[in-house]
């Protein structure tokens, strides 16, 4: 399931790496939340161009292609920082110490694992799209106004490569946390409980007020 989760800092080498990465990745997942306003907008110049002028937006369908994967990808690695993806824990919400964080080691290791099979493939789907020869740097193009595709299936890798990033951060964060038998390792999300979940949602609303 998805749960809340705090991730804490300190003066470290892995903290100030996360910072970092962090800044990265809120801007990528405002450029995902741009993506899904101007969709938005699109929506809505399109239906009033059909419904007062007779003439909807040319080629909108063309740039929703565009956009998802702005939509879809580039918010994946600022979630998985603040432990924001669905996940089942049904078994690891019930460790504790060493435990929990080589069952988080191992599990965030075989997601690495993957990313970086994702960034390879996509990637590779890229590379036969693009062609520095080809009008427009392009070998093939959406089928109403001819978007070059090259742009939209670039994103893919971009961010599956940040996740990746991510990924090795925390890998290094539940390492650390393993040898050092922390209770409250930097760097990783931290999944609150429901208690502790409750009350950071009251203090956020009463704006830290004692």
């Amino acid at each position: 399931m998805a749960g809340s989760a705090t991730v804490l800092e300190d003066g470290s080498t892995l903290s100030r790496l996360d910072r970092q990465l962090y800044k990265l990745e809120k801007l990528l997942a405002l450029l995902s939340g741009l993506a899904v306003f101007s969709l938005m907008i699109l929506a809505v110049v399109s239906v009033g161009g059909r419904n007062f002028f007779n003439a909807p937006l040319p080629g909108y369908v063309d740039w929703i292609e565009q956009a998802m994967p702005l939509i879809a990808f580039m918010g994946v690695a600022y979630t998985q920082r603040d432990g924001g993806h669905i996940r089942m824990d049904i078994l690891v919400g019930r460790l504790r110490g060493r435990a929990l964080w080589a069952a988080e080691f191992l599990t965030t290791l075989l997601i690495l694992i993957l990313m970086i099979l994702l960034v390879w493939g996509s990637f590779a789907h890229f590379q036969r799209s693009f062609d520095l020869n080809a009008p427009l740097w392009s070998r093939d193009s959406s089928m109403d106004i001819a978007l070059p595709l090259w742009p939209a299936k670039l994103l893919a890798p971009i961010a599956f490569s940040v996740l990746c990033l991510r990924l090795v951060l925390q890998l290094w964060g539940y390492a650390r946390a393993f040898a050092m038998r922390a209770d409250t390792p930097v760097a990783v999300p931290l999944i609150q409980s429901a208690a502790e979940q409750a009350a950071a949602e009251a203090d956020h609303v009463t704006g830290g007020a004692d």
